[in-house]
């Protein structure tokens, strides 16, 4: 029995120890860490409000965002006269950050509001004194310039993925190309090599790819420049340039449509998967999904619009006394007989009208009224670089090439 009360007593007083251990550790006080305030945007310190950010709804207007403030009609009204001159306030626009700072004290009274059209800029409404003052400022620009290069492991979208570049420039680089590389046919462990300049807002806001300097591309196992330059300085017009002053923008684009694949190439003799019998296939056959873009290879007259049984809906245009190009099977035509296009233009969408068995664009070429194989010409260039123009591209060029040719190397 003795025992049982001595282990009684042990338990009680572990117990009661644990307990007083517990106070003590409560009792001790705990050091907050406190946060360093991102206060330094816009030219106010933000620890002398109290701030709210907020994002503009689908059907808010500049005067339901400031009449939530408890600020009155009237106010709201005397506001957006004052205002009237520096900021048109039917311009706000669902989705954009605005910023409110309002007075610490208990009346949480509106003191700034700061309105974000985008990124860069931004409206500042000083409320605090009698004369509202509404004045629209732009956040500083730093130019970063960065050369990257190395081997292409898959699309061009994803190689310059991987290097940390935004998808803009993919896009950028293959018009500039779409002359002269067909980059589905670009192979993995082809050689690249770019340079080019990035903004940054605040001098720490990533804001996109501002210029291309130079780049290459290793394709069919050479290597393909380019390098902006303006001929005509009076113009300003910026076209792109091989490392021996030859353009790159030839007379015609190599395919019409921009993501697709040849089923069917030009040949004398072709079993008609339709007709189901042999006969010429006078056009190359890209295939891609319905409503694709299909453009014009060359600036032109649209001579043909419009629809046969077997063409389906169809454009011909008239690029000049010597070529012409014809386009199949469109699920929708966007341009209209005797329009003048552009090379590049949008001029209907793929589709599968006609005798077609699947979505696709028949593109066909004349050279002086015979229908030849577009891929097997030789297809005029652009304007040649000449005289003074020539001297002053390849000193140009000379430093950003030896760059390029640094990495192209290794």
């Amino acid at each position: 029995m003795k025992q049982v009360l001595m282990v009684i007593v042990l338990l009680t007083t572990i117990l009661s120890c644990n307990k007083s251990a517990d106070k003590v550790e409560n009792k001790t006080p705990i050091k907050k860490v406190k946060t360093k305030a991102e206060n330094s945007d816009f030219g106010f310190n933000f620890a002398d409000f109290n701030v709210v950010q907020d994002t503009v709804r689908k059907g808010d207007t500049f005067g339901t965002i400031i009449n939530k403030q408890n600020i009155g009609d009237r106010k709201v009204f005397e506001i957006v006269e004052s205002v009237k001159d520096t900021f048109d306030v039917r311009i706000i626009k669902p989705n954009r950050i605005y910023t409110m700072l309002r007075s610490k004290n208990k009346t949480n009274k509106l003191e700034v509001f700061v309105y974000q059209p985008d990124a860069l800029s931004y409206y500042i409404f000083d409320l605090r004194d009698s004369v509202i003052v509404a004045h629209k400022k732009t956040r500083p620009i730093t130019i970063r310039r960065r050369t990257i290069g190395g081997v292409v492991k898959g699309s061009l979208s994803e190689t310059l993925g991987d290097a940390g570049v935004e998808a803009a420039l993919a896009s950028r680089i293959t018009k500039i190309y779409s002359w002269s590389i067909d980059f589905f046919k670009l192979k993995k462990g082809d050689r690249y090599g770019i340079t080019f300049t990035e903004r940054f807002i605040n001098d720490s806001i990533y804001d996109g790819v501002d210029e291309l300097e130079a780049s290459f591309f290793e394709y069919k196992g050479k290597l393909v420049y380019a390098f902006p330059f303006v001929q005509n300085e009076s113009s300003g017009k910026v076209e792109y340039y091989d490392e021996d002053g030859k353009t790159l923008k030839n007379f015609f684009l190599k395919t019409p449509i921009k993501f697709s694949r040849i089923t069917s190439r030009f040949t004398m003799n072709r079993f008609h998967p339709v007709q189901h019998r042999w006969k010429a296939h006078k056009g190359t056959d890209y295939a891609a999904p319905t409503g694709t873009p299909i453009t014009t290879t060359a600036s032109g007259v649209v001579e043909q619009a419009g629809y046969t049984a077997g063409n389906g809906n169809y454009v011909k245009v008239k690029h000049n006394g010597t070529y012409s190009t014809q386009y199949l099977h469109m699920s929708k035509i966007l341009v209209r007989r005797g329009q003048h296009v552009n090379q590049g233009d949008v001029i209907g969408r793929v589709g599968s009208t006609g005798l077609a068995t699947g979505p696709h664009v028949c593109y066909r070429f004349w050279k002086n009224g015979v229908q030849v194989d577009a891929l097997r010409l030789n297809l005029p260039s652009g304007e040649p670089m000449t005289g003074g123009n020539k001297e002053r591209f390849l000193k140009k060029i000379t430093p950003l090439k030896r760059e390029l040719d640094s990495i192209a190397n290794l």
